[in-house]
């Protein structure tokens, strides 16, 4: 019975991070090969797993074998709504940053070990960054958001993820431990998270956590821009922007 349990928490947990990414790559969808890749299950798994879940609506595929997300994802995410989603109480928040930073501005919630950016607002300046859009996933400490958030952690949390986890492989050297941990000690002076294009060349974000009524960094508000308008005169009353913002938020989050 213990092996059969396992089994099926197996199966679920590979169902799961292949709709994970699916989700991620939303609109354009996705191939059988490359979301077997990112969910680091054999592709003959994931096609097999992906017909089950196509069967009960959860996903669809079109004509050119791309998967995308179906529409009982979107029944159960709206059933689940009233609880989850805050983009209503932040909607006038993100119009803001974007018009008064003229930058574009984002949403970022935290799952697990994970931040997913689910609401956008496009900036007015012409040239933009292109390193977010609404479904990508990034893990905690990666990107202005998920920094944002990270820093935010208990110390004994921050501890435990950094010693479980190796960003270095995907992200580069400047997602190891010891830099990170500098990011965090910086974040925590100033209260907001700076992203110094280390995933982009050129292209920079700042991002602010945002609370829920205990006092837990659940989600973030950011900006993402190009290099040349992320000066340190400007960091520093960007950053302020967002921190009100954030602060607006995680008091109407509260109530």
């Amino acid at each position: 019975m213990a092996g059969m349990t396992e089994e099926r928490s197996g199966v679920v947990g590979r169902a799961a991070a292949l709709l994970r990414v699916i989700g991620a790559h939303e609109p354009d969808g996705v191939t059988t090969t490359v979301a077997a890749h990112h969910a680091s299950t054999a592709r003959p798994t994931a096609h097999r797993l992906l017909c089950a879940l196509q069967t009960e609506g959860l996903v669809d595929r079109d004509r050119a074998g791309r998967w995308t997300l179906g529409p009982e994802i979107y029944l159960l995410g709206a059933s689940a709504a009233t609880r989850y989603d805050i983009t209503a109480d932040s909607a006038d928040l993100l119009d803001a940053l974007a018009r008064e930073s003229g930058e574009s501005a984002f949403l970022s919630a935290r799952r697990g070990e994970e931040t997913v950016c689910i609401a956008s607002r496009e900036g007015s300046f012409p040239l933009r960054s292109h390193v977010l859009h609404e479904g990508i996933r990034f893990p905690l400490g990666v990107a202005s958001a998920g920094l944002a958030i990270l820093s935010h952690l208990p110390d004994h949390d921050i501890d435990d993820y950094l010693c479980r986890t190796d960003l270095t492989d995907t992200w580069g050297p400047a997602h190891s431990a010891p830099a990170l941990r500098a990011r965090i000690a910086a974040t925590r002076n100033t209260g907001y998270a700076v992203n110094p294009a280390l995933l982009v060349e050129g292209s920079w974000g700042i991002g602010a956590a945002v609370f829920d009524h205990t006092g837990t960094p659940c989600w973030a508000l950011s900006v993402t821009g190009v290099e040349t308008r992320f000066g340190d005169a400007r960091q520093k009353a960007m950053g302020a922007l967002l921190l009100k913002h954030a602060h607006i938020l995680s008091q109407r989050l509260k109530r």
